[in-house]
């Protein structure tokens, strides 16, 4: 290893690819970025890696991976399903001389805040096809997360990062501004891939929100979110009081608790209404 985090005598990731049969699956939704500047500019996004744990998911044949390690991360576990790829890591964990291990298995079973020492970060560029599902299993836990660093389809972070009246605002946009501040960074081009995929990627930046809210921390708030932001624009086009009455048959009163009025839509409410309106269902519950 050389000095700054840098790591010597690793053979192009090209060649990785090509000794260890890596050709990309589209069943794992894999597409690997192999520029090195672009993989420095996202391990650089993810703040002080020299503190604690980074978590990668899906590192493939290991491009994000190095920048990491190269951009001083002192710790690094990486969780890979291919094996094939586990297999192609096994080289750079040799060289990372006790900063890197690898975990053969399923982001999706694994409790990423668990995988060693705090502050906890996540840094990926995740499958296309898995992106949503774990970014809202992240979110209900986001106060064990120093940051989320993570690459998105661009539609999909326009949506993260939407707010009330935006065209792509709608159910994700409220979990994620629950519970955390989303920062869209930069766009990667399709072609930085291989393969390329069909659309722009989007790096998003994630942090616990810093207001102090009892929301991040209050488990049946957010379970309470996710059935109302599912009911409300499950039916965007139809006004609340017919789109909750799932939720509460007497939608127009829950409404009134949290002095909404029932003849809007979903995608203008605010933040601060969805919390009015999670805590008067709740009320109202309570009171049976």
């Amino acid at each position: 290893m050389t000095g700054g985090g840098r790591i010597a005598g690793l053979p192009p990731l090209r060649d990785v690819i090509a000794r260890y049969g890596l050709a990309a699956r589209k069943s794992l939704g894999q597409h690997f970025l192999l520029d090195l500047n672009l993989t420095g500019r996202i391990a650089r996004a993810a703040g002080d890696l020299t503190r604690g744990t980074t978590v990668e998911i899906g590192p493939g044949p290991g491009g994000l991976t190095r920048a990491l390690l190269t951009e001083g991360a002192t710790r690094v576990v990486a969780v890979e399903r291919d094996r094939r790829a586990v297999e192609a890591l096994a080289e750079l964990v040799a060289a990372a001389e006790g900063r890197l291990t690898v975990i053969e298995g399923d982001a999706q079973t694994i409790d990423a805040s668990a995988l060693g020492p705090e502050p906890v970060r996540i840094v990926a560029n995740l499958p296309y096809n898995l992106s949503t599902v774990l970014l809202v299993a992240w979110l209900k836990h986001m106060t064990e997360f120093e940051s989320l660093t993570l690459m998105f389809q661009k539609e999909v972070a326009d949506r993260l990062v939407a707010t009330a009246g935006d065209a792509a605002y709608g159910r994700l946009s409220v979990l994620t501004g629950w519970v955390a501040q989303a920062e869209r960074l930069f766009d990667i081009p399709a072609r930085a891939f291989t393969p390329p995929p069909k659309v722009t990627s989007t790096l998003v930046r994630l942090t616990p929100r810093a207001d102090g809210s009892s929301s991040a921390h209050d488990a049946e708030e957010i379970m309470l979110l996710e059935g109302v932001t599912a009911a409300a624009f499950g039916q965007r086009r139809k006004m609340l009081r017919q789109s909750l009455k799932p939720l509460w048959p007497d939608a127009e009163q829950l409404l009134s608790a949290a002095d909404i009025d029932p003849t809007r839509r979903a995608e203008t409410l605010e933040l601060a209404e969805f919390h009015r309106l999670i805590r008067a269902l709740r009320r109202l519950r309570a009171a049976g």
